[in-house]
């Protein structure tokens, strides 16, 4: 099988992820933090392990502000949450995939803000201008994905936070596709909340995300529980990331999520940018050499490992469904960014994605290519 559906959630993962994993479930399987002996103690180090790995992939100086997650749905749930106060004014974009806007447009339900969604090009890029914009008086802060997950559009979001920052307005950076693909640095970007899952771009397990929290910003706690800490105390812990990380965490995720950032460390991220670009631009020049194939995106530098079509004639879910016959991954549909369907136009039709990966070859790409080729002649 040719897989081509990493913007959902990376495959292959490296081996030492799957090696480190399985070690953890093995050999020292124990609940971090509870305990005193030896395999609770070795679960917690290694844990912390991969706490300073992933901080030190994103470029932050503090280990203890990463906050494990289950995902950056769950991220993006606690910074929103955390922030958002009754009267406040939010922005955000028509870019956002559904963890963004579904949590956004239900508090904005329950009156309790005051919501902005700042429209973007046809081909899902968004101007920074239109977010200054948007700004009043009570803007408490702006959430906008780094890169779009329909068609790899990647928003200027250095732009974005610096506009904000004059401002003095939080920003909330979703970079569950940018990570591991552009160049993040929490410690140098404009961002105060960085939320991203470890199943993706950090090629660690499903079950497992982050968010990073800059500064001494403090958040309305999201999950209230034990934590292994201050066990007498009926209210959660001041410190972090003890405040934020209530219940047992996902050790071996964790584990194969630092092991993710480790190998991203070792093979360079400039490298890894560069071989997807390759493959990216194999397959929109193939595609733009098919007739009826029509593509979305912004192409070249502004468009990420993320190519988007639909073939004329043809469902987005039957193309799927062919490709996936001829043994090629791919996602179709709408892929739980409603918004960013309506801007490039296919609202009703949904879209063919494909999404590439470090693991990916030239030869799966002409076979992709091929087998699209193939699917555009078929009768209709």
């Amino acid at each position: 099988m040719i897989y081509l559906d990493n913007a959902a959630t990376t495959f292959p993962k490296p081996e030492i992820v799957y090696e480190k994993i399985t070690e953890a479930m093995r050999d020292y399987g124990a609940n971090p933090g509870r305990s005193g002996h030896d395999l609770s103690m070795r679960m917690n180090r290694e844990i912390f392990n991969a706490r300073m790995a992933v901080t030190r992939f994103i470029g932050g100086d503090d280990p203890m502000s990463l906050i494990f997650t289950l995902n950056c749905t769950d991220s993006l749930n606690m910074a929103i949450f955390g922030l958002a106060e009754q009267g406040d004014h939010v922005i955000t974009t028509a870019m956002e995939h559904n963890s963004v806007l579904r949590p956004l447009t239900y508090l904005e339900k329950q009156g309790i803000i005051e919501l902005t969604i700042v429209e973007a090009a046809p081909n899902g890029m968004v101007d920074p201008k239109d977010i200054e914009a948007a700004i009043k008086e009570n803007t408490k802060f702006c959430v906008t994905t780094a890169m779009s997950n329909l068609v790899g559009s990647i928003l200027d979001y250095k732009e974005i936070g610096k506009i904000l920052k004059e401002k003095n307005i939080y920003y909330i950076l979703d970079a569950a596709q940018g990570l591991g693909y552009l160049p993040i640095n929490i410690k140098e970007d404009p961002v105060d909340l960085l939320c991203f899952p470890g199943h993706k771009g950090l090629f660690g397990p499903m079950g497992t995300g982050a968010l990073y929290i800059k500064g001494d910003i403090s958040l309305k706690p999201f999950r209230i529980g034990g934590t292994g800490s201050f066990s007498l105390e009926l209210d959660p812990p001041e410190i972090l990331p003890d405040r934020y990380e209530s219940g047992t965490e996902n050790g071996p995720g964790i584990i194969g999520m630092g092991a993710g950032a480790e190998f991203l460390e070792k093979i360079g991220l400039e490298k890894i940018r560069k071989h997807e670009d390759h493959l990216k631009d194999l397959l929109i020049k193939g595609f733009e050499n098919i007739e009826d194939v029509v593509l979305y995106g912004p192409g070249g530098k502004n468009q990420g490992p993320v190519v988007t079509i639909n073939i004329k004639g043809k469902d987005s879910s039957e193309a799927a469904d062919r490709l996936n016959d001829m043994g090629i991954a791919v996602r179709a549909g709408f892929h739980c960014a409603p918004l960013s369907h309506k801007t490039i136009g296919t609202l009703e039709l949904g879209a063919v994605r494909f999404s590439l990966s470090y693991f990916n070859t030239e030869e799966e790409i002409q076979e992709t290519i091929q087998a699209v080729e193939k699917i555009a002649k078929e009768e209709r």
